[in-house]
């Protein structure tokens, strides 16, 4: 075998793998290990300390990616729902976190923004929560589904509005919790040294995959993203899958909104989750799932996210200012659309024909 059609099968099997859409948060990921490795080999580093309540917890930049990246994935499980069934993005997930936190906060603190013990039982704030969540993904979903809007266009309503909305749920005060059980959300749970957040990421996730292996949603949500005409010929009904996948996005809203107001026992409804939806749209993007719909991989959004997070924390740890960061994610992002966009695919796939027809000339050889 010669050394040409060597390089030409090497480069048709490294051109074969970025088929799979895992592949591009994966090399995303090494890139980023290296990099981190060969500038500062204790990024990794990883000891267990204790934190304010004397817990021992385990601390470090791995541990605060896996921590402050969870909300990121979580949102990136209905982010990826809503892009691959209706070719558009929800822009107004950052308000309903806002939201849905503010009511949790009412519903334990009541009347009194600062009360001694708490006026509801959590679970039963969070239930309360993730209603109001859905029912503002209900609202983008309606908008989508049955009055024809774009999607961008329809949950610009609720991203405009939804703070203001947030603030007027407690008379604009601040309510705070003073018991420590419900900063168990946001932070640790005596006696577990991970982070709460990325358990519950993970309890989301595994939920996800169940539904996605045992049901036909997954089926559903591409057919409709892929061609809405035909899958209503086979018996699907577009709208209410689209409505749907809103209601998911919402659900995850609300257990993102639990875990932001947990991280700090009370709101601030201007900074609260303020851009997330941008970080979402992006996860979802740098799993390689196409940004105008159809079909998608949830292991890739979620990985994606993950990715999205180590990016941010590697670039503090230049000391990027925070200001700059997110032009820095723009740049990733014009990277990524414009890898996506079908004129790109189909470049690489007549290369990758090439490259495979270089290497069986050259074995023939």
């Amino acid at each position: 075998m010669t050394a040409k059609s060597t390089r030409s099968g090497a480069g048709a099997f490294i051109a074969g793998l970025f088929r799979y859409q895992i592949m591009i948060p994966l090399a995303a990921l090494l890139l980023l290990t290296v990099f981190n490795l060969i500038l500062d080999p204790s990024f990794f580093s990883v000891s267990l300390a204790h934190n304010a309540a004397g817990n021992p917890v385990l601390n470090g930049n791995l541990i605060s990616i896996i921590d402050n990246g969870s909300e990121l994935a979580i949102l990136a499980i209905g982010m990826t729902f809503v892009t691959a069934a209706s070719g558009g993005q929800d822009i107004s997930v950052g308000a309903g976190i806002a939201i849905s936190g503010s009511v949790i906060l009412r519903i334990l603190c009541g009347t009194n923004p600062s009360p001694d013990s708490m006026q509801a039982p959590i679970i039963a704030a969070f239930l309360v929560g993730c209603l109001a969540a859905m029912a503002c993904g209900a609202f983008n979903g309606a908008l989508v589904a049955y009055f024809r809007l774009q999607p961008m266009v329809a949950t610009l309503i609720l991203f405009t509005a939804g703070r203001s909305i947030a603030a007027w749920v407690n008379n604009n005060q601040l309510p705070v919790v003073k018991e420590a059980e419900f900063t168990y959300f946001g932070g640790f749970i005596p006696g577990i040294p991970i982070p709460t957040p990325f358990l519950i990421a993970l309890v989301c996730f595994a939920v996800t995959w169940a539904v996605l292996k045992f049901t036909n949603l997954g089926l559903y949500v591409q057919s409709v993203g892929i061609n809405e005409k035909t899958s209503r010929l086979n018996g699907l009904n577009p709208a209410l899958i689209k409505l749907g996948v809103y209601v998911i996005l919402g659900l995850c809203v609300g257990v993102c909104g639990l875990i932001k107001v947990s991280r700090i026992s009370s709101i601030n409804y201007s900074v609260i989750a303020k851009d997330i939806e941008m970080d979402a749209i992006l996860a979802v993007a740098l799993g390689g799932n196409a940004l105008s719909g159809g079909k998608f991989s949830m292991s890739a959004s979620v990985l994606g996210a993950y990715v999205l997070q180590f990016l941010t924390t590697t670039l503090y740890k230049l000391n990027v200012q925070s200001t700059a960061i997110s032009a820095y994610k723009a740049v990733v992002v014009i990277i990524l659309v414009v890898c996506s966009a079908p004129a790109v695919r189909e470049k690489l796939t007549r290369l990758t024909k090439k490259l495979r027809a270089g290497n069986a000339s050259g074995s023939a050889a």
